[in-house]
């Protein structure tokens, strides 16, 4: 059985691991990297614009010419942070008011471990398993001009779309299936950083303190999402109050928010239980 890889401390310890780390960053990214430590929670002295971030999984390579940072996220509204977060590991290379050069490339892997909450600003639902961005300057035909190699890639494997490469969506299969399928995973095993992150995660393989954590996470993301929960509660408490104020039926309050007729006649209970 394996530990969920939406947990914090389950994925620290696999995507802190040498083998499980490069082969990652060499599927996804497409690049080969030497790294001398991999570092949990790693901040920045001094502060960039005064703001004391946090990164989840951070290293750079032994040469210094290439910094990955990975972060783990399940719900994924923080997706604006980790666009500064990418931009501040780039403005953080410049020490002084007279040097512009930004020597090291940065690379920042976001994984999402829910369905996207974020649409676009037409309103269209984002629905995409792989999405990338990539700062490098275009004409107007078009063109690309390679003048910085930073990206910054953002992974959903509940989104899974056909045209996604081999090597990526081996990567996506162990998310899902870790948080999924735990206990009867199919995963590609011939994939030496997969491999080794199966049994890194592998509930038998982690320590009493790893199992105490892993609970703990676990009930403080229950307590979450029960907070959230209760929170839509009191707005379609409020929702109902208003649109029965209006004269509208149960029928039509029914069809204008996600409750059904037995819970918008027991919202009154409710209300008159908590006052």
């Amino acid at each position: 059985m394996l530990g969920n890889l939406d947990n914090e401390v389950i994925f620290k310890k696999a995507f802190t691991n040498k083998i499980v780390f490069k082969a990652f960053v060499r599927d996804i990214l497409g690049i080969e990297i030497e790294v001398d430590k991999i570092e949990t929670e790693k901040k920045f002295t001094p502060k960039v614009r005064y703001i004391d971030f946090e990164l989840d999984i951070f290293a750079e390579s032994v040469d210094k010419r290439v910094i990955i940072e990975i972060q783990r996220v399940e719900l994924d509204h923080h997706f604006d942070r980790f666009l500064h977060y990418f931009f501040m590991l780039i403005a953080e290379q410049q020490k002084t008011a007279a040097k512009y050069s930004i020597d090291q490339t940065v690379y920042v892997i976001v994984v999402l471990t829910s369905p996207y909450k974020l649409q676009e600003k037409t309103g269209k639902p984002i629905q995409d398993e792989v999405l990338l961005l990539n700062i490098n300057p275009e004409t107007l035909a078009g063109k690309v001009r390679d003048l910085y190699g930073h990206q910054f890639v953002c992974l959903n494997p509940n989104h899974p779309a056909d045209d996604t490469p081999k090597r990526i969506r081996d990567w996506l299969d162990l998310i899902y299936q870790s948080i999924h399928n735990p206990q009867r995973p199919t995963l590609n095993t011939d994939n030496e950083g997969i491999k080794k992150a199966i049994e890194l995660i592998d509930f038998d393989n982690l320590t009493p303190t790893e199992r105490m954590h892993l609970k703990n996470k676990t009930e403080g993301k229950i307590v979450i999402l029960k907070e959230r929960e209760d929170a839509v509660k009191e707005k379609d408490k409020e929702l109902v109050q208003n649109m029965t104020k209006m004269g509208m039926t149960d029928d039509l309050i029914a069809q204008a928010t996600n409750l059904n007729i037995e819970q918008i006649q027991q919202l009154p209970q409710e209300i008159e239980k908590q006052q």
